[in-house]
């Protein structure tokens, strides 16, 4: 997680030798260079000390591909402390128990989505800065689930589906059916929709229609017809495509 090529980077931007930033940090010559060839893995208080010593937050010696694995917990851990916070301040903060906050941030547990929300604004901070949301289905069953304080059981049994089901779902193991996912939706009272388009996705498919028709689709009657959708089953589903592709062949218009 820890980069150090960065505290070199830092260092030469700065014009500091390694003599120099070793006296400053209060570390050895020999220990700064092992940490600047990656030997190394510095303890919390080492990095905070050469954080100070170049004047700058603890998070910017994570970058680049190292950032994108660095750990929950460790995110949180490094937002906290550059805030000043210790432990208890985050708990009080939060509303969470202390050793809680200790877990989460140790890793032991996975935080509710709750918990990240009351996290991030105690932290000053939007909630994709401390986790990058998963917009897989199952990643977006699990969010949902455990924002209603629903367990796997509980939702499968609300849903009519099997609890391993719900379990492969949330991994990615299979694929589910329409029904499935309206049954989903139908547990927690939301639209399928939800679950089946993505953000990213839909603004890729917006890019390729013309502007005639994005226009057409802010229209409050389109509009309508689209939410209509999304509480179709599958079999209401297949009828509207059977029409529209038999009114297509039809040449009814222009």
């Amino acid at each position: 997680m820890f980069n150090g090529k960065t505290v070199r980077e830092v260092r030469e931007e700065k014009g500091y030798s390694l003599a120099e930033l070793s006296k400053k940090a209060g570390i050895s010559v020999s220990y700064l260079s092992e940490i600047e060839r990656g030997s190394k893995r510095p303890s919390l208080k080492t990095v905070e000390k050469l954080a100070s010593s170049l004047n700058i937050a603890t998070g910017e010696f994570i970058k680049g591909e190292e950032q994108d694995t660095i750990g929950l917990g460790v995110r949180i851990r490094l937002l906290r402390e550059e805030r000043g916070m210790s432990l208890q301040d985050l708990a009080t903060a939060t509303g969470l128990s202390y050793s809680y906050i200790c877990e989460i941030e140790r890793g032991l547990v996975d935080p509710s989505l709750r918990a990240l929300r009351n996290t991030a604004k105690a932290l000053h901070v939007p909630v994709n800065r401390i986790n990058a949301p998963d917009s897989s289905l199952g990643g977006k069953i699990t969010r949902v689930r455990e924002e209603f304080g629903m367990k796997q059981s509980q939702l499968a049994k609300k849903a009519g589906v099997s609890p391993g089901m719900i379990g492969q779902l949330e991994q990615g193991k299979v694929q589910p059916s329409l029904q499935t996912v309206e049954k989903i939706a139908s547990a927690f009272g939301i639209s399928p929709c939800y679950f089946i388009a993505g953000e990213d996705g839909m603004e890729d498919f917006l890019h390729l229609l013309t502007p005639e028709l994005r226009n057409l689709l802010l229209e409050p009657q389109v509009q309508g017809v689209l939410r209509a959708l999304c509480h179709c089953n599958e079999k209401e589903f297949r009828f509207i495509l059977e029409f529209i592709r038999m009114f297509k062949e039809a040449r009814l218009v222009d």
